[in-house]
């Protein structure tokens, strides 16, 4: 595992990393049935990316801390719900027709999943991803809601680093909506791109999602409104949350939010 923050690769056990995964991608105190489910995701998508994909970007690593390239990671963060989580799931995964899936996650939904081309721009809708209701209700109020602005200037660099040729406009306009709601392409003028790379190259920290309710450009200032955090693909963490509160157990959890998947045991 290559850490970003140390620069150094380190050799762990699977569990070992799984646990600074958990701890990076939930809270350490949220109750067990969404910690257990998000283990199970965890471990599918390390999996899935060690089999599928050819390692990590980083030289001889098969995997990183770094969220870009897989998921978060904070072993400050371990402590033994965490431990338990990882323990009481070992082996277990996520596969459709015996495959390993695609095992995405995201902070917030907003009240509702995306599928794989609208919330990552995939190049084809997966069967077992669907878009579904979410009661993400548990989420803070600036998940649940937000508005952020950008200048034509950040604009304009984000535009670049598209390598979109588009120098002048006077009006963006949301364009193509997903099945989901979310925003495919905004328009600058005549021109339109993709709504979830302009997220990306402006800040996913502060466009939170493409989930957008309004969008205007007055005083060379886009002002963008919007609901939940994250691509929206696969389970809401924030989702998956409130179904544990509300008593759900972890595989009911998943089938929520993966369609047709089963939860397979690939060793004990």
């Amino acid at each position: 595992v290559y850490n970003i923050d140390t620069k150094k690769i380190e050799q762990m056990t699977l569990n070992n990393y799984l646990y600074g995964v958990l701890a990076g991608e939930m809270q350490n105190f949220w109750p067990d049935e969404a910690l257990f489910a998000q283990a199970i995701i965890a471990r599918t998508f390390l999996l899935e990316f060690l089999i599928d994909d050819k390692g990590s970007k980083y030289e001889n690593a098969d995997i990183s801390t770094d969220i870009n390239e897989a998921q978060a990671y904070n072993y400050k963060g371990i402590n033994d719900k965490i431990k338990n989580a990882v323990d009481s799931t070992d082996g277990k995964i996520v596969v459709y027709n015996n495959e390993l899936i695609k095992a995405w996650f995201h902070s917030s939904a907003g009240g509702i999943t995306a599928t794989a081309k609208e919330g990552l721009s995939h190049r084809e809708d997966l069967p077992y991803i669907k878009s579904v209701e979410s009661d993400d209700s548990a989420a803070p109020e600036d998940i649940q809601k937000w508005t952020e602005t950008f200048t034509t200037e950040k604009l304009q660099a984000a535009l670049a680093d598209m390598e979109e040729d588009i120098s002048k406009f006077s009006t963006i306009e949301i364009g193509k909506k997903g099945p989901s709601g979310r925003c495919i392409t905004l328009k600058f003028g005549d021109a339109e791109i993709s709504c979830v790379s302009l997220r990306m190259a402006l800040a996913a920290s502060q466009f939170r999602s493409t989930l957008l309710e309004e969008v205007s450009y007055e005083n060379n200032t886009l002002t963008v409104s919007g609901k939940g955090f994250g691509h929206g693909v696969g389970m809401s963490q924030w989702g998956a949350k409130k179904m544990a509160d509300d008593g759900k157990k972890a595989d009911e959890i998943i089938n929520h939010y993966f369609n047709e998947v089963d939860i397979a045991i690939a060793w004990e």
